[in-house]
């Protein structure tokens, strides 16, 4: 098996309590070392310690870590050992996994530009620019370590916390029990890239010790459902990442047959398992064509084992996969199911089984319904009129408005529980790096200070 150890800042750490991560077949995989909580408190009173790193020197080491995060051996695993890893872990299309690990790479190279994007644009970055002589507002940290409890259900979420250390921070990462290769890999070779032992730690907890980690920190963001982010609502020092309920709107005033490719997309790419995934379709007018377009489109989706080149349905363990075939019935009794009513689970027969997608159709804008996010494709499909408004739209991580009403656009994009908004022809998985994913990062963890020199 792997050794997964804890890296702290004296170097890999190996503790006597480890937890086994199995494959989907119950395989054993890897030997995770969990860190207790004493290690926590002094691994992070050595991050505290330690100076951070030039602005210059951050960028540089980032570009080289993306480089041999994509492309070199790192802890023993060559990148399609890593990725054939997580796929057979988690269940994630080999293919998404390969292309998550080149997103990464990419953002790597592209960090200057986010935090720079970021940047209010009368603010520098540093008293000892020349600008701060007459007076300026410079860009400053409000503290020192950030931690973050990541997910684990798409190695790209770490591109998550680049922004904090790109901008000082050094950073302790908690990671997913289920996938805790791409942080323990990207941390292995931004350490090696110049950050070193003291500049990130990779700080694998279970659930008892866990919140150690944001107690020690100045800053935290942890990934969750609903229960996560109400548990720390209120705790300003903790950004809490919730579902995305990413959702599409088609007024009566455009065509929807032309973007039917643009509706399956934004449900099922990358295994239908990010927050960026539509779960909501709103329609003026009839659903029911919609859905059935929609539907046609994903019954063709083929059931894979998820390290197949062509797979691109996510798969879990069995027993697992019917628990939530079950919930998903329970949830959509009365509604119209237009695929998947017969079930989702497509067992492979090694033990592991495919979520096959699902389509419902809902009879109100303001169904409950529309707030779930399940780990696969899975689309609930309503109607929408004005008079609903953009009620049925907030709390959206991404909406693509399929829509030409300039007014309708202006509430949208004022909506302050609306994250994103897509004018268009737009799948709801497309981003940009140097665009906010959630809001720029760096509004949570700096602030402008008037310098006058």
């Amino acid at each position: 098996m792997l050794s997964l150890d804890v890296l702290g800042p004296g170097g890999p750490y190996r503790s006597r309590r480890q937890e086994t991560i199995r494959d989907l077949a119950g395989n054993p995989v890897a030997a995770l070392s969990l860190a207790p909580s004493l290690y926590i408190t002094r691994a992070i009173k050595a991050l505290r310690r330690a100076p951070a790193l030039s602005v210059d020197t951050r960028i540089a080491a980032f570009a080289q870590a993306g480089r041999a995060f994509a492309t070199q051996s790192i802890a023993g695993l060559t990148p399609e050992e890593y990725q054939h890893t997580v796929s057979a872990v988690t269940g994630i299309p080999i293919t998404v996994v390969r292309n998550a690990t080149d997103d990464i790479a990419r953002a790597t190279e592209r960090i200057h530009h986010s935090v720079e994007n970021a940047r209010p644009a009368a603010a520098v970055g540093s008293w000892r620019d020349p600008r701060a002589r007459g007076g300026a507002a410079v860009w400053t940290r409000r503290g020192e370590v950030f931690a973050v409890h990541a997910a684990g259900n798409h190695p790209a979420v770490h591109q998550g916390w680049f922004d904090a250390l790109a901008l000082g921070y050094r950073v302790a990462v908690r990671p997913s029990r289920r996938e805790p290769f791409t942080p323990h890999r990207l941390i292995t070779a931004l350490r090696e890239a110049g950050f070193g032992d003291e500049g990130i730690a990779l700080l694998p907890t279970d659930h008892h010790v866990a919140d150690d980690i944001l107690r020690y920190a100045d800053f935290g963001m942890v990934y969750g459902g609903a229960d996560v982010v109400g548990k720390y609502a209120g705790d300003g020092r903790v950004l809490p990442q919730g579902p995305g309920r990413s959702k599409i709107l088609i007024t009566a005033e455009t065509e929807w047959e032309p973007i039917v490719d643009t509706l399956v997309e934004s449900i099922s790419s990358g295994g239908g398992v990010g927050c960026v995934n539509a779960t909501g379709v709103l329609v003026e007018g009839d659903p029911s064509p919609v859905a059935a377009a929609i539907a046609e489109r994903l019954a063709a989706l083929p059931s894979l084992p998820a390290t197949d080149e062509r797979a691109v349905l996510p798969v879990m363990p069995v027993g697992p996969a019917r628990r939530w075939e079950e919930y998903l019935r329970q949830r959509a009794a009365g509604t119209r199911a237009w695929l998947g009513g017969d079930g989702i689970v497509d067992d492979l027969g090694d033990g592991s089984a495919v979520l096959r997608p699902a389509v419902h159709q809902l009879d109100s804008p303001f169904a409950e319904q529309l707030g779930m996010e399940l780990g696969f494709p899975c689309a609930w499909v309503a109607p929408w009129d004005r008079d609903a408004g953009i009620r049925p739209l907030r709390d959206t991580l991404v909406l693509t408005a399929v829509t030409t009403d300039a007014s309708l656009i202006d509430a949208l994009v004022a909506e302050p529980t609306i994250a994103n908004v897509y004018v268009g022809d737009h799948p709801t998985p497309w981003m940009e790096h140097g665009l906010p994913h959630d809001g720029y990062l760096a509004e949570f963890l700096m602030r402008t200070k008037t310098i006058r020199c």
